[in-house]
């Protein structure tokens, strides 16, 4: 069995086609002819393959890579991976559950089709934890997906082998999903840009539409604020968003300075470490020394925030428990793991209160909207504490105990799934006494990307993200 030094670093940049490239330069340089596709692709597979036992990234990979529309879109040739809970035709999707035998996909899902339409090459699919409702991609019964600033920590969930792989240098963008803060949590943990886009921005998923409240939003991590800008322009390209002002390619930070709010501690009393503390406040010191107001804001949710949705997201395990046959035919809600298993018990206990938390959820969005009167934008970390360390979130801790954790660490991010607001995680400038990325998140009223791209852009020219190459 491999063992793993907590602090050990893996990265897999090296001098091949793919270079230091993110997505939007490597696209440039394929389309000026000066690395093709098919070589785009044969280094990131080298790639992938150099740092995947140490990482644990990679759930499937492509029998051939599967090209998008050419080199024409925004990401012509660009090599990436779609998270294995995200049909693709001819790839299985097993959602990081051991309970059910997946099988094949017969035709693309929608947001498949979508991010194909920018040109990407597929190469396979990330690992997710088991129905992508872990903080953590972690396992009972096998390896979990590790940390490429550490391989003894955590990657983050549930989008964490995307982010693994990116963070690496194995790819330069890969494709995640975020119902609870599964873009925005690994981007904090592996040094990502993440972006959460507004609810509408991109297509829907099969299971967001089927829901009472529509929490899930797919979208990408990358490593620099122009992909996350590019992506969303693509995606927009291929479908404008009803009800939604159009974005556009954003390019650069405005000029304009902003009112922004600054939040510290979570609403749900829950008081975030000093590790995270001392990262968001040098960012809003960052934004005031650029002309920017910052000033504390109080976001006023009700008390019963964080159990309402709790008790919304036991409802989605209840409710896969129940439909699970429809992914295969084998399905025994009985292999489910012990947080998917205490989640839908939890719901079980609770079930008599769902109609009272989806009204409670549904009216957020007055008090979110309150507290951004008079503001542009509101600041807060992404994470109550630190990256914790493989084995502090896993699926077999006693789930009282477990739950208590997830808690305590996922105290910022929900809220902008059940208001449907977008928002977007940021690499702090100063990393953790070990070195590990800490996220800072900037969120928007609905509608309102280019202005967190704008302000993205301009943190990321007034202080380059830290580069695990250069560690």
């Amino acid at each position: 069995m491999t063992t793993f030094d907590e602090r050990t670093i893996v990265h897999a940049f090296r001098d091949d086609a793919l270079g230091e490239h993110d997505a939007v330069g490597l696209a440039a340089a394929i389309r000026r002819g000066e690395v093709s596709p098919a070589e785009a692709a044969r280094d990131a597979g080298a790639r992938v393959r150099a740092v995947d036992a140490r990482l644990g990234a990679v759930q499937v990979h492509a029998d051939s890579p599967v090209h998008g529309v050419g080199t024409g879109g925004a990401f012509g040739g660009v090599p990436t991976f779609v998270k294995d809970n995200t049909d693709f035709q001819g790839l299985p999707t097993g959602h990081g559950s051991a309970a059910f035998r997946p099988r094949p996909a017969r035709r693309h899902a929608p947001f498949t089709q979508q991010l194909l339409s920018s040109g990407v090459t597929v190469l396979g699919k990330t690992r997710l934890p088991e129905f992508g409702f872990s903080p953590t991609t972690e396992y009972d019964g096998a390896e979990p997906v590790r940390n490429p600033w550490g391989t003894g920590y955590s990657a983050g969930g549930s989008s964490g082998g995307s982010a693994a792989l990116v963070a690496a240098g194995a790819v330069p963008i890969a494709h995640a999903n975020d119902g609870g803060g599964s873009i925005r949590i690994p981007a904090a943990c592996c040094g990502l840009v993440g972006l959460k886009p507004s609810r509408g921005r991109v297509v829907a998923s099969a299971l967001g539409r089927q829901l009472p409240l529509d929490i899930i939003s797919d979208g990408v991590v990358s490593r620099s604020v122009r992909d996350a800008a590019a992506f969303l322009a693509a995606a927009e390209t291929y479908r404008r968003s009803p009800g939604l002002p159009p974005v556009g390619l954003v390019e650069g930070p405005s000029a304009r300075r902003l009112r922004i709010g600054f939040v510290l501690d979570s609403p749900n009393g829950v008081h975030s470490d000093a590790s995270t503390r001392a990262a968001v406040t040098e960012t809003a010191e960052r934004l005031e020394g650029l002309g920017h107001t910052v000033e504390p804001v109080e976001l006023g949710m009700d008390p019963s925030f964080t159990d309402d949705f709790l008790t919304y997201w036991g409802m989605l395990s209840f409710l896969l428990g129940v439909t699970g046959r429809t992914l295969g035919a084998d399905f025994d809600r009985r292999r489910m793991d012990g947080l998917s298993q205490g989640l839908r018990e939890e719901y079980l206990r609770n079930w008599r209160r769902t109609p009272g938390v989806l009204r409670r959820l549904k009216r957020t969005k007055e008090a979110y909207a309150a507290a951004f009167r008079g503001l542009d934008l509101v600041m807060s970390p992404v994470l109550a504490h630190t990256t914790p360390p493989i084995g502090h979130l896993s699926p077999t801790v006693p789930y009282a105990k477990l739950i208590e954790r997830i808690l305590a660490y996922v105290a910022f991010t929900p809220v902008d799934n059940v208001v449907g607001t977008p928002s977007i995680s940021l690499p702090a400038a100063n990393p953790t006494p070990d070195g590990l990325p800490v996220g800072v998140m900037f969120a928007a009223r609905p509608g309102g990307e280019r202005r967190l791209l704008e302000i993205a852009f301009e943190l990321e020219a007034d202080r380059p993200f830290r580069r695990i190459q250069d560690q």
